[in-house]
């Protein structure tokens, strides 16, 4: 059986620092998933700055809506996230508490979603520390983190650019999100085939 599949990835990250290293990392992660056939959408730090989620406000605004719609369209998530004091950024956790909105959805929250993470920090305690809590809160969320989960130190050493040096590992985290995505498509259509 073969299926004409085109995986729909949605990027979140970056922070309100113009072309900051978080934001880079997004943007070769979704060339890398469009290089692989994918479509992707992406939302960054600006469209980000949502009011502080709380679940009793009802109306939530179009920049919300719109996060919202992309999540739901989404076969695959990557975030991508600067280290804040051994969490990610307030803009992508209260992104992700957004996420409640969908707990009633057909496929709620990110389940069924293969989900990177990328963290971009000064050091490599600080990426590792809150790689853990962003894999967790994805876990909460019923997301599925890719086994390999890429952290970037950004302190420079000579000429090399730590986004560059971080290719390989963005693309097998990239191929991860995917290879999760088709598997889930293929899965369904063997299903609906068997009940047909």
């Amino acid at each position: 059986m073969k299926l004409d599949y085109t995986p729909r990835i949605l990027g979140l990250g970056g922070t309100t620092r113009q072309g900051s290293s978080s934001e880079r990392a997004l943007r070769a992660a979704l060339d890398l998933a469009r290089a692989a056939g994918a479509e992707t959408d992406i939302v960054l730090a600006d469209e980000l700055d949502l009011p502080a989620y709380a679940p009793e406000r009802g109306l939530r605004g179009p920049q919300a809506d719109r996060l919202l719609e992309l999540v739901r369209r989404a076969d695959g998530v990557i975030i991508a996230s600067p280290a804040f004091h051994g969490g990610p950024s307030g803009l992508i956790k209260n992104a992700l508490d957004h996420i409640e909105e969908l707990r009633t959805d057909e496929r709620p929250y990110l389940d069924g979603r293969a989900v990177g993470c990328i963290v971009c920090a000064a050091g490599w305690q600080a990426t590792t520390t809150t790689l853990a809590s962003l894999r967790s809160t994805v876990h909460a969320l019923r997301g599925w983190p890719t086994p390999l989960g890429v952290t970037i130190n950004t302190t420079v050493v000579g000429d090399v650019d730590p986004i560059a040096a971080a290719s390989p590992q963005l693309g097998l985290l990239v191929d991860q999100v995917l290879g999760f995505a088709r598997g889930q498509r293929a899965a369904a259509g063997l299903e609906i085939a068997a009940l047909s």
